[in-house]
């Protein structure tokens, strides 16, 4: 559908922000091309992520509670952080806003303005749910947050009654006993922590279908998409970007680009004058296939998402299968997968779940998330940047979670642009 204020836009990126942002932007009515330089959507930090769609626990990385744990975390030899220091003064300096953020302040501004993001994400996707009937193993189980400690439980008591007051779904406290009553597979695991938050309203759905269908919607309606294209450069004239050009010198104008390519949109955006607080974080997925154990004994498996706070672990069901997910890498540009990071991944699966089994291909995956040191992500125009410039990205492990509501406020700023 094209109106008088249409515009042809460009997005480079078909993770789950860019592909998201193309299609709100396409039904708005503009013309879209997307480019990407893999061969299909997902193919970086959206492939493998948690797949929990976490729009009411929405706890900022940055909490003042990091404080009293980092010690822990940045010594143990199975830590779930890993930093690696880097010659490299974009890591120090997003290291140091990161710690900057960790106050109770800071976290309580962060925390509103996700709620709000997320809310109306979860809108924009149950629409588009809903419209265009996308099936990727999407449902509403639930989620529990588990805590080792009573300290961490009164802790995370604090911020149900922030997110409260804040106009967030209901959640509750709930004991060990209540936790293996919501979620029976977790039976055996229960006795070992000390409650949890519970969640019913949660959801979780497969990010990698997702974006498959969105990149053939895309395509049906008219979008070009340009996979296994790399951006080159930008010819900027009169504040402006004239054009994109690709490796193989293919110049594509448009009215608007959109930076949503993940962690590399800060190395783009430095190209062209604008800096941007936006650091990979590295973490690791395995997906074990339970359509056996499940046949046997339906307690095998989760059925409610399940988020382990002491091992920075998620499990999230799809279908007949359990998406593990977790750790985080400061670590630079190393995209290689660490095979002891796997193994971790399968022995947490163990402990928490045992009746799940581990044999066959588990799909070991890793992906680079683009974090900002507060945790939100960064959408819009940005100052000194050519003025058709806008960013997508800094989402962090909340991308399949924020994509559709950042993707509504892009659609909304380009309109009063």
């Amino acid at each position: 559908m094209k109106t008088e204020q249409s515009k042809h836009i460009c997005v480079v990126g078909a993770g789950i922000v860019g592909l998201a942002s193309a299609y709100v932007l396409q039904q708005a009515g503009h013309r879209i091309t997307l480019v990407e330089r893999a061969a299909q959507p997902a193919a970086g930090a959206s492939g493998g992520n948690g797949a929990q769609l976490s729009y009411s626990y929405v706890q900022p990385l940055a909490d003042p509670g990091i404080w009293k744990m980092l010690p822990k975390l940045l010594l143990e030899k199975d830590s779930p952080l890993k930093f690696r220091p880097q010659i490299d003064p974009r890591q120090w300096s997003w290291g140091l806003q990161f710690l900057g953020a960790c106050n109770g302040e800071t976290s309580r501004d962060s925390t509103r303005q996700l709620l709000a993001l997320a809310a109306r994400s979860r809108l924009e996707f149950e629409s588009a749910l809903h419209r265009d009937a996308l099936h990727c193993d999407q449902h509403t189980p639930g989620k529990l947050v588990l805590f080792a400690s009573q300290q961490g439980l009164d802790d995370a008591a604090r911020q149900v009654a922030l997110q409260a007051q804040l106009g967030g779904a209901p959640q509750r406290i709930v004991d060990a006993s209540e936790v293996a009553r919501i979620e029976p597979a977790l039976n055996a695991y229960a006795p070992r922590i000390a409650g949890a938050v519970h969640t019913p309203s949660e959801s979780a759905a497969d990010c990698r279908m997702l974006c498959q269908q969105l990149s053939a919607l895309l395509v049906e309606r008219g979008a070009t998409l340009l996979y296994g294209t790399q951006a080159a450069g930008y010819d900027v004239q009169g504040g402006a970007i004239r054009a994109l050009r690709t490796a193989s010198g293919q110049e594509l104008h448009a009215d608007h680009f959109v930076l949503a390519s993940g962690w590399e949109s800060a190395i783009q955006a430095r190209a062209l004058g604008v800096q941007i607080p936006v650091y990979p974080l590295k973490g690791y997925s395995i997906t074990v296939d339970a359509s056996d154990a499940l046949a046997t004994s339906p307690d095998a498996a989760p059925s409610v998402s399940v988020t382990d706070t002491a091992r920075k672990v998620v499990f999230a069901r799809l279908g007949d299968r359990v998406r593990v997910a977790g750790m985080v890498e400061i670590v630079g540009r190393d995209t290689r997968l660490e095979p002891e990071r796997i193994r971790s991944l399968a022995t947490s699966t163990r402990e928490v779940f045992p009746q799940l089994p581990l044999q066959g291909d588990l799909q070991p995956w890793t992906g680079m998330r683009p974090a900002t040191p507060r945790g939100l992500p960064i959408t819009g125009r940005q100052r000194g940047g050519p003025s058709n410039l806008w960013m997508q990205t800094g989402h962090g492990a909340l991308g399949l979670t924020l994509a559709f509501g950042s993707a509504a406020e892009l659609r909304e700023q380009i309109r009063l642009a």
